[in-house]
């Protein structure tokens, strides 16, 4: 269940994590992923771009700057982006307290599918 491992990672993250992206996987398959990441205050995911594959953030703790195309947005929990394939895209943490993301990316950019989920 995702809530438990939600917990679980909350509860990882209060060992000490400052200074990097941390990333835990809930579920993945050839089709999509979806990972928590924590950006401690002044972390971030710098802008990059994924060819085929679209991503969505959505903040569930804490406020983000986000990079999608050109745009920054400033979210809050609650709120989330998308960034389609081939957009630039990345996080940066600028507050002084956590962010915490749930974020999904389909197609899954590292697993191909088996035959009989492609089409």
């Amino acid at each position: 269940m995702i809530v438990e491992h939600y917990n679980r990672f909350l509860h990882l993250l209060e060992e000490g994590t400052a200074g990097k992206l941390v990333k835990a996987n809930q579920f993945e398959s050839g089709r999509m992923f979806v990972d928590y990441y924590l950006l401690a205050p002044g972390d971030e995911q710098k802008p990059h771009t994924h060819a085929d594959n679209d991503k969505l953030y959505f903040v569930l703790e804490g406020v983000g700057r986000f990079l999608v195309g050109e745009r920054e947005h400033l979210l809050g929990a609650g709120e989330g982006c998308v960034a389609g394939a081939g957009e630039p895209h990345g996080v940066r943490n600028d507050s002084g307290e956590r962010l915490v993301l749930l974020v999904v990316m389909a197609p899954h950019p590292g697993i191909r599918p088996p035959a009989t989920e492609r089409q």
